[in-house]
């Protein structure tokens, strides 16, 4: 490896990287046609909106909360298999910290873990005291499971496998106690398209697209002290996903273009068990928890063999990279499309009950976890990086704030320990809800005026998502090559070159988003020369280079050009 790689900022021109990388500011989207403003835009209602929403109000006078679609159509409700913290007397955060440690392949920021962790019980407790409702055992304590990487049962779960969709709940019903208050306002069927900056880079607002609810339609600017982002997502940038089909990374794209810092998107998390469909099944696809394996399903090949036996000391139960990784080496070995997830002899009645909607789904397409083999292979399901953030989730950039998904919190590393996610949603909500409160009220984040938005650039036709989606399942997928990711970027550089001034709508902006992310994704991949966690290099397949113990940083700057740089990590202790 070149000695100028880690450690240097890298303009993507470098010609290791490819010709270089430019990114627009805007997209086409025409003048604003309405205003509305408020102390706070939070902008998503997962669990790490609606908790910095609902937390907020309680501090400030004006909340305004946007959601794509409606509130409950976020990827919280999708989340299977629970929430992790050491709510056991027998377990602690420290234990805790080890196991995401070791998940997240020593790149892990520990000071960020270290505040989930610790602050992760208390903010589960209080999700029960809003009225959350886990699933108990015979003493009326919370039912605790285990799921890869974990040592302990950590896991709090709701009605069986449904936590995601309980907490969506839960919060939802919280907010609408509250609906009637007019310091609380939500838009929903809100795109975001752009955040609004003032002459020094602030970000003051955001400009959405609201399709038809009374006076409030097309295109309008929301003006605030502090925007929070909390928009979840990029999975739809690959043709299969366990992601909803609202996951177009609007937020990492709109931060990416107005100039934040954004970290480690090239650790992709690929669930290794997903249903497998048929050849050629795109979009969101059903995902079986790896609760099941927690509770003792195990994988299989087409003959039966308990391959991953031997493959790590957590076999079944190991780290979803060492699973995926393991599944897409037995497939290659075997010319197979998938292996098999075996959970009959858990029995009917237990499977049943403990995951209902998983049975009812698998049903519905043809298989009974009862009686059949069910195949699956690996998925795209959660992006570990995102905009950069510190612990009160502040970005690079005055006034925004990500939470969720879209940050990078630096609590996942390279490989996200399984039911961090919805434990990072609620910690660091709670975080940057008191952050800008105790802002607001020194007098920090003052109201001002954006500046003027010059006119957008080219979109890409919606009928272009198809391609996009294609160029990074091929390229940069859950296994890369040097060669495989040129010809994605340069599949990509091909399409934004087809840009048009088409009319702008949601299909385009979302391709367009979808292109951008793609892009950016694709350039970190290539740069990062190793394997490590959820990225795998099948050209560089020694695992955990030293050399490349750290972040990876890409940021547009003013003349549109992408910039890399690495910041390294602090050897940790994985044993």
């Amino acid at each position: 490896m070149s000695a100028d790689r880690p450690g240097a900022d890298r303009p993507s021109g470098d010609p290791a990287l490819g010709p270089p990388l430019a990114v627009p500011r805007w997209l086409v989207s025409g003048e604003p046609g309405w205003t509305t403003s408020a102390d706070v835009v939070v902008v998503g209602s997962g669990i790490a909106g609606l908790t910095t929403a609902l937390r907020l109000r309680q501090r400030v006078d004006r909340v305004l909360l946007v959601t794509k679609t409606v509130l409950s159509e976020g990827s919280t409700q999708w989340a299977q298999g629970g929430i992790a913290a050491a709510l056991d007397p027998a377990d602690s955060p420290q234990e805790h910290l080890h196991d995401t440690l070791v998940a997240g392949c020593g790149i892990c920021d520990v000071p960020a873990v270290t505040a989930l962790v610790h602050e992760g019980p208390e903010r589960v407790r209080e999700l029960v005291a809003l009225g959350a409702e886990f699933d108990l055992d015979e003493e009326g304590e919370l039912r605790l499971t285990r799921e890869g990487g974990h040592h302990r049962d950590r896991i709090a779960h709701a009605g069986g496998d449904a936590t995601g969709k309980e907490i969506s709940r839960a919060l939802i019903a919280a907010l609408h106690a509250v609906q009637d208050d007019p310091g609380i306002e939500v838009i929903e069927h809100a795109l975001v398209v752009d955040l609004l900056q003032d002459v020094d880079e602030r970000v003051c607002g955001v400009t959405l697209h609201v399709i038809g609810e009374g006076q409030i339609d097309g295109v309008g600017a929301a003006l605030a002290r502090a925007v929070v982002l909390a928009t979840g997502g990029l999975g739809q940038v690959y043709s299969a996903t366990t992601n909803p089909s609202v996951a177009t990374g609007d937020g990492l794209a709109a931060a990416l273009r107005a100039g934040a810092v954004l970290t480690d998107v090239e650790f992709v998390q690929f669930h290794p068990t997903v249903l497998w469909l048929g050849e050629g099944s795109s979009g969101q696809q059903p995902l079986i928890s790896e609760a099941v394996r927690g509770e003792g399903a195990f994988l299989v090949d087409r003959d039966g063999v308990r391959f991953m036996q031997g493959r790590h000391p957590l076999a079944d139960l190991a780290p979803r990279d060492v699973v995926s990784r393991a599944i897409v080496d037995r497939m290659h070995e075997t010319g197979e499309q998938h292996v098999f997830l075996d959970a009959r002899h858990l029995g009917r009645e237990f499977l049943e009950q403990r995951f209902p909607s998983i049975v009812a789904r698998c049903r519905e397409l043809g298989f009974d976890p009862a009686v059949d083999l069910l195949p699956v292979a690996p998925a795209q399901h959660y992006a570990s990086g995102g905009v950069r953030t510190d612990l009160e989730g502040r970005s690079s950039l005055d006034g925004l704030y990500a939470c969720g998904e879209v940050s990078c919190t630096g609590v996942h590393g390279a490989n996200r320990l399984a039911s961090n996610s919805l434990l990072e949603g609620l910690v660091f909500a709670h975080r940057i809800a008191d952050d800008i409160s105790a802002r607001l009220a020194a007098g920090e984040l003052p109201p001002v005026e954006p500046a003027p938005a010059p006119a957008g650039t080219a979109l890409l036709d919606g009928s272009a998502r198809v391609q996009v989606q294609a160029a990074m399942t091929a390229g940069a997928g859950a296994v890369r090559s040097a060669g495989s990711l040129a010809q994605t970027a340069a599949t990509l550089v091909e399409l934004a070159a087809a840009a048009t001034s088409e009319e702008p709508g949601p299909e385009s902006w979302e391709t367009t988003n979808l292109l951008h992310v793609g892009q950016v994704l694709t350039l970190a991949a290539t740069l990062r020369e190793e394997t490590r966690g959820g990225h795998v290099r099948s050209d560089h397949p020694e695992l955990v280079d030293p050399d490349w113990r750290g972040h990876t940083h890409l940021v547009r700057g003013a003349d549109g050009t992408v910039t890399t740089s690495f910041e390294p990590v602090p050897e940790q202790d994985l044993a």
